[in-house]
């Protein structure tokens, strides 16, 4: 059996996942495979991490939400010479909230940057996030 939500629910679910993650979480954008799931420990080599904007998403509508400002960085020591991004995790504190796989922009990521080969210093930005909440 398939439960169903109505579009107000399942709103104000994906809203209470942005309360949940906190004002001005964490960013980090982690090379390789993401972990079983956000309580397991952070894997991968971490490549750049920035503190997202105080609203950082939209408010849920249709289902949905996307990110909301401008998310750019640059890669941090661990980068060296060019590592490519493999997964993300929003965090408050040490706790990840949400995580999810990383893709060049139009690559089908969870989230998607404008450059995946993250080296120490270099610059990226965020193209594409959202959290879609399920089908009516």
């Amino acid at each position: 059996m398939t439960m169903q939500f109505s579009d107000a629910t399942t709103n104000a679910a994906l809203d209470a996942i942005e309360t949940a993650a906190g004002t001005a979480p964490t960013l980090e954008i982690r090379s390789g495979a993401k972990p079983t799931n956000c309580a397991s420990a952070d894997a991968g080599t971490l490549l750049a991490s920035i503190v997202l904007p105080s609203d950082y998403l939209t408010a849920a509508s249709s289902r949905a939400k996307a990110k909301n400002g401008t998310w750019t960085g640059a890669g941090g020591a661990g980068a060296g010479a060019g590592t490519n991004a493999g997964h993300f995790r929003i965090k408050q504190g040490a706790t990840c909230h949400i995580q999810g796989s990383i893709t060049i922009t139009a690559g089908g990521g969870d989230m998607q940057l404008d450059n995946v080969s993250i080296a120490d210093g270099q610059a990226f930005t965020v193209n594409t996030f959202a959290l879609t909440g399920p089908a009516a």
